[in-house]
């Protein structure tokens, strides 16, 4: 016996109201175990600590109210079809070849979806994509299997970070993610991230700041965050880059003006013997 067809659209209305709603619950529990890094058994993205981030968690979500009713829709179609019209339930087969009705929903439909999807989409584009005007930047340059980081705008700052050795690790340290030396940088700031590699195609990445770009040799790419909140915030090499490619993790720290300002200057001192710094300072004597 076929369900209903009234019965059968309330069911799918009711589900595709529930799903979400489900999803947006788990996804702010997770948030805050999230913040920087990922937690057992999250679901729904990290947590966000930069108005990029915010908005592209805003944006998953609002693009999820249209992709769970259309899935349901389309499984429940496709099983209501399996199950009405197969060879034994229908044994004469209709045959109507054409409906004027249904040919302009189903054309109509889909471009009204995509229109409602594509407007908050562009802001999402422009936000990541034109840098706005910049408190500082920050230059990472990605190694086989570590980055390379540079201050242009404090005294000439360079250092390679790493992946922290094992044995070395704190308990309350997160494993494949802490390094030896992390990036510092203010909260509240506006930082240009400018990305090269140095060897191969390699990802610089931070979920919590909504920021992933590839770093590629004899190119220069740029992105940009703004850092709201302070703490620990964490992210990976994203783009296959040879046989340590997970052994590639991004620290950095967010902290406060004065925290950073001292930072600068311990920084100056402990990076002293590194060959960039060498270099920035001759430069600086000679003019």
């Amino acid at each position: 016996m076929a369900f209903p067809a009234r019965t059968m659209m309330r069911r799918l209305a009711l589900a595709s109201a529930v799903v979400p709603l489900l999803q947006g619950v788990a996804l702010a529990e997770d948030m805050p175990a999230g913040m920087g890094q990922p937690s057992p058994w999250q679901m729904g993205l990290q947590g966000a600590a930069s108005l990029t981030m915010e908005y592209s968690v805003w944006f998953h979500t609002y693009v999820m109210w249209f992709i769970v009713p259309i899935t349901l829709f389309v499984l429940g179609l496709l099983g209501y079809i399996a199950y009405r019209f197969n060879s034994k339930a229908n044994p004469v087969p209709s045959k109507t070849t054409h409906n004027t009705l249904i040919e302009v929903v189903w054309t109509v439909a889909p471009i009204v979806i995509l229109v409602f999807i594509a407007i908050p989409s562009f802001k999402l584009l422009y936000m990541q994509q034109i840098i706005p005007a910049f408190d500082m930047t920050l230059k990472a340059t990605g190694n086989q299997w570590n980055w390379d980081y540079e201050y242009p705008d404090n005294g000439g700052v360079s250092f390679t970070s790493a992946i922290l050795d094992e044995a070395k690790r704190k308990p309350d340290q997160p494993r494949l993610l802490t390094v030896d030396n992390e990036v510092v940088v203010p909260v509240n700031k506006k930082i240009r991230v400018q990305v090269t590699g140095s060897d191969v195609i390699h990802a610089f990445t931070v979920p919590s700041f909504g920021i992933k770009i590839d770093a590629i040799p004899g190119r220069l790419n740029e992105t940009w965050f703004k850092a709201t909140k302070t703490g620990m915030f964490y992210g990976q090499c994203s783009e296959l880059c040879g046989k340590d490619h997970a052994f590639m993790p991004i620290a950095v720290r967010v902290v406060s003006d004065q925290e950073f300002a001292a930072w600068v200057e311990t920084a100056k001192k402990k990076y002293a013997t590194n060959p960039a710094n060498s270099y920035a300072s001759a430069g600086a004597a000679a003019q």
